[in-house]
């Protein structure tokens, strides 16, 4: 009888217990974040991390919430996935803007490797949706492609219960560091949405975008610690409950919790005002006379050739449209996409396309005339000169390519990094950065190397390699990631002067008359050079008003006016003597990619919604 009322007492005791201190999980899962693999220490803390997950019961699954590798090299994929390929749990991973904004292979390769760069699974009840930001190949604020908002509608309809409980998971905080936070934020709150699992930040935090529970994941990363970590997830009846796991130990600590409710969001307010066209307006007369959305992401500049324009886009397709009216002329499609800037001469355009090959089409008709394989993705632009594409590429080569059939002249096989710039023809030079650290003159007849330059800078991130290069008075002037403006003697390759008080990045143009340079700054304002002065001479100086910006939208000009794009759907008109503005316009809310100027009034433009615009004073 003492046993049997002692044995009653302790599962009294038990289930008070479990009253007290939360009921056992339905399920357990792991959340790793911003591995960056590449950096310090990365891959040996993944390793540690995998390592205890796999000594761990109970872990139904692993999420990985981007920023999986440094720089997104293929290299630096193909490491992260032989870790991750050690989990004996299920993973389901997405990509964050490190793996998408240098990567060498337009993040072609992550869906390659990972089977899919979004992800949506259902476990206990639960629906997990995981969508990126990117961006793709940009400087910007993160953005949800056209296509993958598509992806995530089609996705939410397909839910048979609109009460089923659903986890989000992405990388950027869904507020305005995305410039279009609300596409997504306006959907989950018309769903069942538990929690908003984000990473970015590198630490434990809790968060409410516009009423959704969100919570930050912490870094794998070790940083200054002995040891990284990353996240326990358990599942309750009740509540979610976030641990820290610190591998090598057994211990888990609680940091958060969030009640598992049956939610109705209508009445929640807006935290951040939703976009703003009031500025159009200001200029009645500015107006898009023609847009086409190809609905996927376009992340390059047009190439024009007589009336008419073409442009690739993420799906691999390229257009053709008429310049007078946006009409579809014709359209090409690649094996993958196309992220690079084509080059247009003599009724052709050349065009490096995601799918290893460069191509060239006939402007009229859109007919393949050549394609010639390279042994990785093509994300460089084109440029075109007497009779000569020249083009660099992925696979650490630079190609130099007869226009008529394709043939290669020469190849210069001496960069360390892959091309994204379009180069610019200076003379008897072809000039161009790569991810190396390196700004590369090579003799056009040839290939040869003339000269090379670095900033310093052993950091990779900090390459002229973005912007596009423009010459004068026998220099070459760039901007970098390192917030200087350079002049460089185009004959020798020694600087002519360097200056970061204007606190640049990767944004540079030329007047017509090759008179003034200018220069965009990360905040507020353009600045006009000379070209020829011994110092870094400045014209003007214009404050624009477009706040911080580090889009790589080069200032272009035409008849007088400088045209330029900012990273939230701004297209600015300067007069080019004054760099008074003009006009602007709001087209947008996300990246302007770099112009084409078609004459003082009006400009073409592309952006990461897969916008074409035709856009001016009527």
């Amino acid at each position: 009888m003492k046993n049997a009322l002692r044995a009653l007492l302790a599962l009294s005791l038990l289930w008070i217990s479990c009253i007290s201190f939360g009921q056992a999980p339905q399920f357990r899962f792991a959340w790793l974040t911003d591995t960056h693999i590449g950096s310090a220490n990365a891959a040996a803390d993944l390793e540690a991390s995998v390592r205890d997950i796999n000594g761990m019961p109970g872990i139904a699954f692993v999420l990985l919430s981007g920023d999986i590798t440094e720089i997104g090299s293929d290299e630096q994929f193909a490491q992260a996935k032989a870790i991750l390929d050690t989990l004996q749990k299920p993973y389901h991973i997405l990509p964050g803007n490190h793996d998408t904004k240098w990567s060498e292979s337009g993040c072609t390769t992550f869906r390659r490797l990972f089977k899919d760069d979004r992800f949506m699974f259902e476990y206990g009840g639960y629906r997990f949706i995981g969508l990126h930001q990117g961006p793709i190949m940009k400087m910007g604020d993160g953005h949800f492609a056209s296509e993958d908002v598509r992806w995530l509608d089609s996705v939410l309809s397909g839910i048979p219960d609109r009460n089923q409980p659903l986890i989000f998971v992405t990388h950027y905080p869904l507020d305005n560091s995305i410039d279009n936070w609300f596409t997504v934020i306006d959907r989950l709150k018309r769903c069942n949405t538990q929690a908003v699992l984000v990473g970015h930040g590198h630490q434990n935090r809790s968060l409410d975008f516009e009423g959704l529970p969100g919570v930050m994941g912490r870094s794998n990363l070790r940083a200054k610690e002995t040891a990284g970590g990353f996240t326990v997830v358990e599942m309750q009846p009740e509540a979610m409950r976030f641990f820290l796991h610190t591998p090598g130990s057994t211990a888990e600590t609680q940091w958060h919790g969030i009640a598992l409710l049956k939610h109705d969001y209508s009445g929640t307010a807006a935290a951040n005002p939703r976009p703003d066209y009031s500025v159009n307006s200001t200029y009645p007369r500015v107006k898009p006379l023609w847009s086409v959305d190809t609905g996927y992401t376009i992340a390059s500049t047009p190439a024009v050739w007589k009336d008419r324009l073409v442009i690739g886009d993420a799906s691999g397709t390229v257009h053709c449209l008429a310049l007078k009216s946006g009409k579809e002329e014709w359209r090409f499609t690649t094996g993958s996409s196309v992220y690079a800037t084509p080059g247009t001469a003599g009724g052709k355009a050349v065009f490096g396309s995601t799918d290893q090959h460069v191509y060239c089409l006939d402007m009229k008709s859109g007919r393949l005339l050549w394609k010639v394989p390279t042994g990785a993705a093509v994300v460089g632009g084109a440029a075109i000169s007497n009779g000569i594409a020249y083009i660099g590429g992925s696979d650490r080569v630079f190609r130099a390519l007869d226009l008529d059939t394709g043939k290669v002249r020469w190849e210069f096989k001496g960069l360390e990094g892959f091309v994204e710039t379009r180069p610019l023809i200076a003379g008897d030079k072809v000039i161009f950065g790569a991810w190396d650290t390196f700004l590369y003159a090579l003799n056009a007849a040839d290939g040869t190397l003339a000269w090379k330059w670095s900033n310093g800078s052993r950091a990779l991130l900090y390459s002229p390699a973005a912007c596009w290069p423009v010459a004068a008075a026998g220099r070459v002037f760039i901007a970098a990631p390192d917030r200087y403006l350079t002049a460089i003697d185009a004959a020798s390759g020694t600087p002519v002067w360097r200056t970061n008080q204007f606190a640049v990045r990767e944004m540079i143009g030329i007047s017509q008359n090759r008179a003034r340079i200018y220069a965009r700054c990360t905040t507020d304002t353009v600045v006009a050079l000379s070209t020829t002065a011994s110092n870094p001479e400045v014209l003007w100086s214009a404050n624009c008003g477009y706040g911080y910006d580090i889009d790589p939208s080069m200032p272009v000009e035409k008849d007088g006016t400088v045209f330029f794009g900012t990273k939230n759907g701004m297209v600015y008109a300067l007069d080019a003597r004054t760099g008074a503005v003009r006009w602007k316009y709001r087209m947008g809310v996300t990246v302007v990619n770099t112009p084409v100027a078609i004459n003082s009034r009006q400009a073409l433009v592309t952006d990461l919604d897969g916008r074409v615009t035709l856009i001016g004073m009527r």
